[in-house]
């Protein structure tokens, strides 16, 4: 498959600011928590799909529903009271029944997909459900959509892992798929189901083909927070040891405040398209490692080849990681680094925080939440690094 010619069809330019409304289906997750801030601080009135659940799940956004009126509805078509521009409904992907009255019912200008079942490695054991949140659930959205009165602009979170195997790198909107697992096999459906839509029925759809991109919010079940956060426990004597799978793979990881601000810019310009939105730049899960542990004052040496291989402090001589098989993935992908140069090109962005430099504000964010810090601290992070426009 190869990127898909625009249509011809001309899309209006985007409201005005005092006009705009969003939905963001994944409110919650990483990236949909800064996507929520970068919104309201763009003056957008902001909805947001909450699973219902016997316990909250929604630390990532707690300091945004302050007030009252942020609250989830009792019923996901009946939003709260207007007192504020953050407004919960629940919801699920899979009750689409549900979803469309909601999205005639607020009428949003925007909406985001960003949920989903996230997790390359869990695709693998849960390929079913895989599937049916990353790609069938797509499709039901842009049906939903297509039904709509007034016309939607949406964006499509899809990823780098519809390349899996690449014949070159860097790799492009041009690049062909060729996916590797469960997960990368449900974006491509997806991602090709959006180009289907944009050209078939001249509808605004986006998606973005995002790289790594990581966050002090990253959930513990991924190696990149698995790694910032066993560091700063280590240092702060609270745990001694942590197991990590194949050291070697290499991954284009970025800064996930950066890559919601592009999202943002997508459904803002004036024609819609396929973004890859990356670095350019790769590092090893060791190295990763290594800078995170740095930035705590700590330094490692890695001793030994594959499954044997450990990762030493050098000041104490202590083993501070090993490797478990159970973590290496049935198959990888291999050689995933973005060439983002039409998103620098037609959006104006460009990303600023890479690789190390990631690992590094990861683990000292981190660190300051162990150390006693209010745990919201580590959500309301900002690094002065970085520019948000």
């Amino acid at each position: 498959m190869t990127a898909h010619r625009q249509p011809s069809t001309v899309h209006r330019g985007a409201p005005s600011s005092s006009a705009r409304s969003a939905l963001i289906i994944g409110i919650t997750g990483q990236d949909g928590s800064y996507l929520a801030e970068h919104l309201l601080a763009g003056g957008y009135t902001v909805h947001g799909l909450v699973r219902r659940a016997s316990m909250f799940n929604r630390s990532r956004i707690d300091h945004l529903r302050a007030a009252p009126s942020s609250q989830p509805a009792a019923h996901s078509s009946k939003p709260e009271a207007q007192g504020s521009r953050l407004t919960l409904h629940y919801g699920d992907l899979n009750d689409r029944t549900s979803l469309r009255r909601l999205l005639k019912t607020i009428a949003p200008s925007e909406v985001y997909l960003l949920a989903g079942q996230s997790h390359v490695g869990l695709s693998f054991e849960i390929p079913e459900v895989t599937c049916e949140e990353n790609a069938m659930a797509t499709l039901g959205l842009l049906e939903a959509l297509r039904d709509l009165e007034n016309p939607v602009r949406f964006y499509h979170a899809s990823s780098s892992e519809i390349f899996g195997l690449p014949a070159d790198s860097p790799q492009n909107e041009a690049t062909p798929f060729n996916p590797v697992n469960p997960y990368g096999c449900a974006k491509a459906f997806a991602t090709q189901l959006c180009r289907v839509y944009r050209s078939a029925y001249g509808m605004f759809v986006c998606s973005g083909i995002s790289y790594n991109h990581e966050s002090p919010r990253r959930g513990e079940n991924f190696v990149t927070r698995k790694i910032t956060l066993g560091a700063a426990r280590i240092k702060a004597g609270r745990q001694a040891v942590f197991a990590l799978g194949n050291l070697d793979a290499r991954r284009d990881w970025g800064y996930a405040p950066e890559y919601v601000a592009a999202m943002a810019r997508m459904l803002q310009a004036r024609q819609p398209g396929d973004y890859v939105l990356a670095t350019g730049k790769t590092c090893s899960v060791r190295d990763f490692a290594t800078a995170a542990f740095a930035e705590l004052g700590l330094e490692l040496k890695f001793k030994g080849k594959g499954a044997g291989e450990t990762g030493v402090r050098t000041d104490t001589g202590a083993v501070v990681i090993t490797i478990d098989p159970r973590f290496h993935r049935p198959a990888d992908a291999a050689n995933l680094t973005g060439d983002a140069s039409l998103a620098k090109k037609a959006l104006g962005w460009a990303p600023k925080v890479t690789g190390t430099d990631v690992a590094r504000l990861m683990a000292r964010v981190d660190r300051e939440a162990i150390a006693g810090l209010k745990p919201e601290t580590c959500f309301k992070h900002r690094d002065r690094r970085v520019r948000r426009d």
